[in-house]
């Protein structure tokens, strides 16, 4: 079952997982042609490679895709969250996510 586990990362912790596919949540900062720029949670950026024809509809999303670099994210799926997100509750559920107290509660 770990395998089909999808760690939420912010930009620090995105580096510890190339080749392997997390969740991103983050706020878009700029879109260009096939790619955008999402800040994360920890307020670092993050590029992401989007699926073609990918229609994001807020400023907020949740990225689920596979790590091609410490920076870069290629795009498997995303879900628009609104208009308005809590980024430090966001930052902590992934701080948490990585705390070995709670390792065995997200395989």
């Amino acid at each position: 079952m770990s395998e089909l586990v999808s760690p939420r990362v912010n930009a620090a912790r995105i580096g510890d997982y190339i080749g392997r596919t997390v969740r991103l949540t983050g706020k878009i900062v700029k879109t260009e042609h096939d790619t955008l720029i999402l800040q994360a949670s920890d307020g670092g950026e993050v590029q992401v490679r989007l699926l073609r024809d990918a229609d994001v509809g807020s400023p907020y999303i949740e990225v689920i895709g596979s790590v091609l670099d410490a920076s870069t994210l290629k795009m498997q799926a995303f879900i628009n969250l609104g208009e308005n997100l809590d980024m430090k509750l966001v930052n902590d559920v992934v701080e948490l996510w990585h705390d070995p107290r709670f390792s065995k509660m997200f395989l």
